[in-house]
């Protein structure tokens, strides 16, 4: 076991994790009987109770079971920005026994469809606006095919004054549904029959988030309403959250961080959740304020926009007791900043999709900055030399291996990557993070360096070779190479080096116009540099350190 100094252990927190033998939707249920009429979402002016959000997921549970005859084990794409309705679908799924799959809005057609064929999912629940998307998959000859979509709006329910305070974008009304296969959301809610039992239990799968692999491929990560509850218990114990902590979410609902902290913990605790479609800095602080929200998870670089507007002083903040966070380290002037002036401590944490986002934080009251923290509750961490796979002491690098009842079942259907993630310690299984950490002798671990291709925006992992599969696609490229570069607001960025075909004239502009056509925004080369040759080995394969390294000079 790594050591851990007894003296910085929070006090009243538990070294080991007892989690509850139940579902996630087993704390909806308790917390409709406890708080019916207590906001469980407020999201554009429009209050949801529990008993509210409630009837609503048994409504849309009974309907995907009786009308689209979903079953026990089906996974069902959950594509949409926050709203109200991600909460229900999410939770109205798990009901039946069935799993979500969490798709960025981002996401291309192409990368839907690979999610669609990989998960097995038939059924999609997407936002009216996201349509384009998903719906040329719709009964399609061949695989993957989907048999139905549950389109809904952001606007539904809300009044004209709530419809006012969302991005402009998003304002749109309901149009007809043309095409088979299309069903709108506001006739699932409207499901007036009994949900039957599926028999649904604490292993069962409950969502199938993806992470994109350094093959290029990207991988299901298997989480069980087990794995996610010890992610949250631990969380919520770990930080002293209560029925009383108002949540503000607007970390994206489809990424982990987003998923455990807006969501399924404030339902485990029966919390309020205020709850934003997008990020907007000058909106957020007027909530906080207004609300008297007390818990914000979010990465560095919101964090810093929050507090870096304008007239942020002048506004009542004192309510917001914890704000945590990880994906990058915050910097070392704006962590001075938050405790100088506002008196917070940003309160910095490490975990993975892999991890259900909880796997080490910093004690609230002893923290150390840009840090991984302390393993938490019943987490077993170590370092080790990656090639021999032995233990190594104190204050040496090496791969950060780790084993908790967060850590996923496996990878989805991918055997190959879960005998690469997966080794045996002293008996025990432990999970290959790819990254490279240290230890100190006190317990700390820290960052130092990635074993495994990666670049880390603002905690939205991007690997390299996936994003260069892509480029390669287009006509004019006849070699790339792609790199994380700095950015000082999203800590990295993607880089693309890139040799043109002769004759080419294709320039920086028009090559990421052509990218946003078919990668996710955020895996979009920011930086393009055009380059006569890259530097190879004697067999031809391209030496991506040497540009990576000349990078991390350059910074």
């Amino acid at each position: 076991m790594p050591f851990v100094h007894p003296t910085i252990w929070p006090k009243g927190v538990p070294r080991q994790l007892r989690v509850p033998n139940v579902t996630l939707g087993h704390f909806l249920d308790t917390a409709a009987q406890r708080y019916p009429d207590k906001p469980a979402l407020v999201f554009a002016e429009r209050e949801i109770s529990y008993a509210q959000l409630r009837a609503q997921v048994e409504s849309v549970a009974a309907w995907l079971q009786q009308t689209l005859g979903v079953r026990h084990g089906d996974r069902i794409l959950l594509l949409s920005q926050n709203c109200p309705q991600f909460v229900v679908a999410y939770y109205a799924a798990l009901r039946i026994g069935a799993a979500i799959v969490p798709i960025n809005p981002m996401s291309t057609l192409p990368e839907v469809e690979f999610y669609a064929a990989d998960s097995g999912a038939e059924v999609a629940f997407v936002a009216q606006d996201l349509l384009p998307r998903i719906e040329p998959l719709v009964g399609r000859a061949g695989a993957p095919s989907l048999r139905a979509l549950v389109v809904h709006t952001y606007a539904e329910g809300l009044s004209p004054a709530g419809v006012q305070t969302l991005p402009e974008a998003m304002r749109f009304e309901p149009q007809p549904l043309q095409g088979a296969g299309l069903h709108a959301f506001a006739q699932a809610s409207a499901c007036t029959a009994p949900v039957q039992d599926s028999g649904t239990g604490p292993d069962d799968l409950v969502v199938l988030p993806y992470t994109s692999g350094t093959t290029g491929h990207p991988k299901g990560c298997c989480h069980t309403h087990r794995t996610v509850l010890a992610s949250n218990i631990a969380s919520q114990t770990w930080r002293g959250l209560h029925a009383d902590s108002v949540f503000l979410c607007v970390a994206p609902l489809f990424h982990m961080l987003g998923m455990q902290n807006g969501m399924n913990m404030p339902m485990t605790l029966g919390g309020t959740v205020i709850m934003m479609p997008r990020w907007d800095p000058v909106r957020a602080a007027e909530l906080i304020e207004r609300h008297r929200i007390t818990v914000w998870t979010a990465p560095p670089a919101m964090v810093i926009d929050l507090f870096a507007q304008p007239g942020v002083d002048a506004r009542d903040l004192s309510s917001l007791t914890l704000l945590s966070g990880g994906g990058a380290a915050m910097p070392e002037a704006v962590s001075r900043m938050l405790f100088d002036k506002f008196g917070l401590s940003y309160n910095e944490g490490y975990g993975l999709s892999e991890t259900a986002s909880f796997l080490h934080a910093n004690p609230i009251t002893r923290g150390k900055r840009q840090c991984l923290g302390l393993p938490t509750q019943g987490v077993d961490s170590r370092i080790i030399d990656p090639a021999k796979l032995q233990e190594l002491p104190v204050g040496e690098v090496g791969e950060l291996v780790t084993r908790g009842q967060q850590v996923m079942t496996a990878y989805w259907r991918n055997e190959q990557a879960n005998r690469d993630a997966f080794i045996e310690l002293d008996g025990q299984r432990f999970f290959r993070t790819g990254d490279l950490a240290s230890v100190d002798e006190e317990g700390y671990f820290f960052m130092r360096d990635r074993l495994k291709r990666m670049i880390n925006i603002s905690g939205y992992k991007v690997w390299p070779a996936e994003v260069e599969a892509m480029m390669y696609r287009h006509p004019e490229i006849r070699d790339c190479c792609v790199v994380a570069a700095t950015d000082s607001r999203r800590g990295e960025t993607v880089k693309a080096y890139v040799v043109r075909k002769e004759g080419s004239t294709l320039d920086a502009d028009q090559l990421m116009d052509w990218a946003r056509g078919q990668m996710a925004t955020y895996k979009v080369p920011r930086v393009v540099a055009f380059v006569d040759s890259l530097p190879k080995s004697a067999t031809g394969k391209v030496l991506w350190r040497v540009l990576q390294d000349a990078e991390m000079v350059a910074r």
